[in-house]
């Protein structure tokens, strides 16, 4: 197996060491604190993955990610995305004021890549709120900052509000603030049911859900 088979490499601008791109492996650990340990070739790479997709990585499967990997002086972290529009909006939301690497994967965790788009496209600040430890003044500045970078056009070719998502996913959202469920519950559970149903399943699915917990 060549290395380009293991890995996708480029040389970073300023030159000096390898980047990594991507990597194909078995995952062989799956742990609580959002990362996974995925073995390529013998070599077990950690790497961080969101809460929405971490679910997806059986110990045991074979898996494709693609990688931002992350250089500082003090260290070098994997990050790790199952589609190119989930490391593209991540690499974004890193080219914004304020946001490190822990905000982008805790955005992406609340929101995936097409629903965040439609969310700055429609200034829901509230939608952004439901992401841990993001206040109004904070949401407002996102959306104000991600206008001109944020869009389906960059990411996969489409244009913004595709699929009609976000709108049912905000029509379950009050429905539920209406009914009195607080903000944890709501972002909990509308990670755990798909987001691309009509507003009456989704909403029929998250009661489901809530009332099982």
């Amino acid at each position: 197996m060549s290395s380009r088979d293991v890995t996708d490499r480029a040389q970073p601008p300023s030159g000096g060491e390898l980047v990594i791109g991507s990597l194909r492996g078995e995952i062989l650990e799956r742990n609580v604190d959002g990362t996974v340990l995925l073995e390529v070739a013998g070599v077990g790479y950690l790497v961080t993955v969101s809460q929405r997709v971490i679910p997806e990585l059986e110990p045991g499967s074979s898996t494709f990610l693609r990688i931002h990997h992350h250089i500082r002086e003090d260290a070098q972290t994997l990050f790790g995305f199952t589609s190119n529009e989930d490391k593209a909006t991540f690499q974004i939301l890193l080219a914004t004021h304020g946001v490190g690497p822990a905000m982008a994967m805790s955005v992406l965790a609340t929101h995936p890549a097409a629903s965040l788009v439609d969310i700055v496209a429609n200034n829901d600040i509230a939608a952004l709120q439901l992401v841990p430890k993001v206040g109004k003044k904070t949401a407002e500045r996102l959306i104000v900052e991600l206008k001109n970078r944020l869009s389906l056009d960059v990411l996969d070719g489409s244009g913004p509000g595709a699929g009609g998502g976000n709108s049912s996913v905000a029509d379950v959202r009050e429905a539920l603030a209406g009914l009195g469920y607080g903000t944890d519950e709501i972002r909990d559970v509308l990670r755990e049911i798909p987001s691309d149903a009509d507003s009456a399943t989704l909403l029929r699915d998250a009661l489901k859900t809530l009332s099982k917990n």
